[in-house]
């Protein structure tokens, strides 16, 4: 299974809120989750999905091309990591501001009463300006509330020509919206594996029913068989008590065999985006092809280049570099343009514009404490990031032995499981005709069946484990989504 290991950075004193959300939110951390032994989408959002259909009366053909297609489409595991896909966009696109020109237009109109005495034009004030006036007395009857009517109209425009946190902070945004990318893809091998890992697991219950009923059908001849003997005075008792055990126990096995496989198939359902009430009838048998041999070396190469949670990392390693430059580019000055335009029109007594052009160069002084610890801090969250992806290189190595170890195994298990099956058959088919000539009573006959039932289940697990190494090793190499029916032999 593969695990994409996330970082989070904070930008303390961003150039602005755009720019501290898009640095919050740069690096979400997306992790796969453990199988747990009561599959609940609460624990795992890839045992839950989006119900995309209504229940029907007729019985839903379900392949398992038509399994992975639907899971793509409604797993609510992938469905989390799309939206998180478009969180991050939608973050980049608010960083994009910060670059683009900010310009606003305000108009209006209105009527204005002016208090002179409170603006400091008290009668005081106009009797210094008397002999301003002919005769040099001040004008009677002149009053100090003045009214006029305003009209105006302003264009405010403003840039940020350069900044470093903030040219850094894109640079991030890019590396994060990369990330959260790579997340969605790795999300969509984590659905192909477990959808396909449901279906194989409901073939291989489906199988389980099967042998359940076929080994219930001979229990009940040779229930028939050891009770007309024993009528007929040619068997004790004995023989028939031995085979009423043997088929009440092996009904108790079907009812447990067709329990676990409508548990199977429910969760197989809500992994899908189908009613759990809904019927479904598997078409694909149990597939097995062998596996051409490949060496840890070669599936390495091809995981290093298709590995989504490897390429994940690489680029939170490009997010975490940006985000330590942009701490580093808080000592750098910053340099804004902002200019102004606008007409007044008073009482209606013609315009007059008035226009502004102005720079502004920003220069951060007495911070060098603060900044050296931001700097710091951001350092040790690269160092952890780069630390992580040399280990994740290692773990890549480590995944892809063991797939092949499981596939080299289980491989060898279904040899062996198969000649088991043979023998048991053999067997039971020898010691059938020793109870019928009368050789042997039934009991070794009951033994042998009991044989053969476990021979023929473990060849089923065999093959299930056989199928899930095979989806391991695809995944482990980074190609599961593209190459899951080659590896499955179909």
């Amino acid at each position: 299974m593969e695990v994409i290991r996330g970082v989070h950075f904070v930008l303390r004193r961003a150039a602005s809120p755009a720019l501290l959300a898009i640095l919050a939110l740069a690096a979400p951390g997306v992790h796969a989750h453990a199988q747990l032994s009561n599959p609940s989408s609460a624990a795992n959002p890839f045992w839950g999905s989006v119900t995309a259909q209504p229940v029907s009366d007729a019985a839903l053909q379900l392949s398992l091309d038509d399994a992975v297609r639907r899971g793509l489409a409604n797993n609510l595991g992938i469905r989390e990591a799309e939206n998180g896909e478009k969180s991050i966009r939608g973050q980049k696109n608010e960083a994009l501001q910060e670059f683009l020109p900010n310009i606003t237009l305000t108009g209006g109109t209105g009527v204005f009463q002016h208090n002179l005495a409170a603006l400091g034009f008290g009668p005081g004030t106009i009797s210094k300006f008397g002999q301003m006036f002919p005769g040099g007395v001040t004008p009677g009857g002149l009053s100090f509330i003045t009214r006029d009517d305003l009209t105006q109209g302003h264009i405010n425009f403003e840039q940020t020509l350069f900044s470093g946190p903030v040219i850094a902070a894109w640079k991030a945004a890019g590396a994060a919206e990369r990330v959260a990318y790579f997340a969605k893809m790795s999300a969509r091998g984590e659905v192909v594996q477990q959808v396909a890992t449901a279906y194989l697991r409901a073939i291989a219950a489906a199988s389980h029913v099967d042998n359940a009923n076929a080994l219930l059908a001979a229990d009940q001849v040779l229930l028939d068989q050891a009770h007309a003997a024993h009528e007929a005075g040619t068997a004790s008792n004995l023989d028939e008590l031995r085979a009423r055990v043997q088929l009440q126990a092996q009904q108790q096995a079907l009812i447990a065999a067709q329990n676990e496989q409508e548990k199977d198939l429910i969760l197989l359902k809500r992994e899908i985006g189908i009613d759990p009430g809904q019927k479904i009838q598997l078409t694909d048998p149990a597939p097995y092809s062998d596996l051409a041999a490949q060496t840890p070396e070669e599936v390495r190469a091809v995981a290093y280049k298709n590995r989504e949670d490897y390429q994940n990392l690489q680029n939170q390693v490009v997010e975490a570099r940006a985000v330590h430059t942009a701490y580093r580019s808080e000592r750098m000055p910053t340099l804004k343009f902002g200019g102004f335009w606008g007409v007044d029109t008073v009482n209606g007594a013609g315009t007059h514009g008035n226009f502004v052009a102005m720079g502004t160069l920003s220069v951060p002084l007495f911070r060098e404490a603060s900044l050296r610890g931001d700097e710091d801090v951001s350092a040790a969250q690269l160092a952890a990031v780069q630390s992580q992806l040399a280990d994740l290189r290692s773990h890549i190595d480590q995944q892809v032995r063991d797939a092949l170890l499981d596939v080299d195994a289980t491989a060898k298990l279904i040899e062996v499981a198969r000649s088991n099956v043979e023998l048991a058959t053999r067997a039971l088919s020898d010691e059938t005709d020793r109870v019928n000539a009368g050789v042997d009573d039934n009991l070794p006959l009951v033994t042998a069946q009991a044989t053969l039932a476990t021979a023929q289940n473990n060849l089923v697990e065999s093959l299930y484990q056989y199928n899930v190494a095979k989806l391991a090793l695809a995944r482990a190499a980074g190609v599961l989504e593209t190459q899951y029916r080659v590896y499955l032999g179909r």
